[in-house]
């Protein structure tokens, strides 16, 4: 029995903070399935994709909205 989620029926959403980039975009699926964030790479969407608990993902935006995180 594989662990891989299925991502084909994902609904990806771009960060709103990926405008005028280049096409530097993270994509992450809000409503996936109770329990899992998935997020990619949108220049490369079929390509892998990592898979986060709700509370890991939700522990990484608090981090960086909070400035936590260090940017370098």
């Amino acid at each position: 029995m594989s662990t891989t989620p299925d991502l084909t029926r994902a609904i990806w959403v771009k960060s709103s903070h990926s405008q005028g980039n280049n096409g530097q975009c993270v994509e992450w699926a809000p409503t996936f399935a109770s329990g899992i964030v998935p997020v990619r790479d949108s220049k490369a969407p079929h390509g892998p994709a990592l898979v986060f608990s709700a509370l890991s993902w939700s522990s990484f935006i608090n981090g960086v909205q909070s400035a936590e995180l260090p940017t370098t």
